[in-house]
C-alpha cells in the first residue's frame, strides 16, 4: 500500500518554520530566566530592586528603570523579569522581550486553544504590559503565583515548539 508523504515546504517556508523555532526557543528560554529573576527575589509596587553605587537598595519604577541599567538587579516584578532577562531597560522594546510578554499576557488572560497574536499593536501591548503589572501588583499575589505563570508560559512556548516540530 502506498504511503501519503506531506508535500515539502518550499524554501521560504521551510525558512520561516526554522525562523519561528528559533524564536520560539529564544522566548522559552527568556521565560525561563525570568523565572530564576523572580526566584531570586520579587517585589510589588516597583519593576526592579536595584543596588545604587553606594550599596543600597533601590526600587525603580516605570519611569526610572533606566537607573538600574547595568546595576545589579536583586528582585523584579512580574513585567520586570521578563525586561531584566531579556537583557535589561535598555532592551525593553526589543522584539524578544516584547514578543515574551506577551506570551505571558496570553498564558495569564487567554484561552490556550486560541492562537497566538504576536504583532499587536503598540497601544495593544501597553495595555497587555499594564494588565500584567496590575495582575502582579494584587495585594492577593504571591510570588509562587508570578512563578507558576511564568512556567505555563514556557509549557506554552514549548508546546508551540512541539506542535511546529509536527508540522
Amino acid at each position: 500500500m502506498p504511503t501519503l508523504l506531506a508535500p515539502a515546504l518550499s524554501p521560504r517556508d521551510h525558512d520561516r518554520r526554522t525562523a519561528r523555532l528559533a524564536e520560539l526557543h529564544t522566548l522559552r528560554d527568556l521565560i525561563a530566566a525570568a523565572a530564576g529573576i523572580v526566584a531570586a527575589g520579587w517585589v510589588r509596587r516597583g519593576w526592579f530592586v536595584y543596588v545604587d553605587e553606594r550599596g543600597d537598595r533601590r526600587v525603580a519604577m516605570a519611569p526610572t528603570t533606566r537607573r538600574a541599567q547595568g546595576r545589579p538587579v536583586v528582585a523584579a516584578c512580574l513585567v520586570g523579569a521578563v525586561v531584566q532577562a531579556g537583557g535589561g531597560p535598555a532592551a525593553a522594546r526589543s522584539q524578544p522581550v516584547q514578543r515574551a510578554l506577551e506570551l505571558v499576557w496570553h498564558t495569564l488572560d487567554g484561552d490556550p486553544a486560541t492562537p497566538m497574536r504576536w504583532c499587536q499593536a503598540p497601544a495593544v501591548r501597553e495595555a497587555h504590559v499594564s494588565a500584567l503589572a496590575r495582575w502582579n501588583d494584587s495585594p492577593s499575589r504571591t510570588r509562587a503565583d508570578v512563578l507558576a505563570l511564568l512556567q505555563r508560559a514556557e509549557h506554552r512556548a514549548e508546546a508551540e515548539i512541539h506542535h511546529l516540530g509536527q508540522l
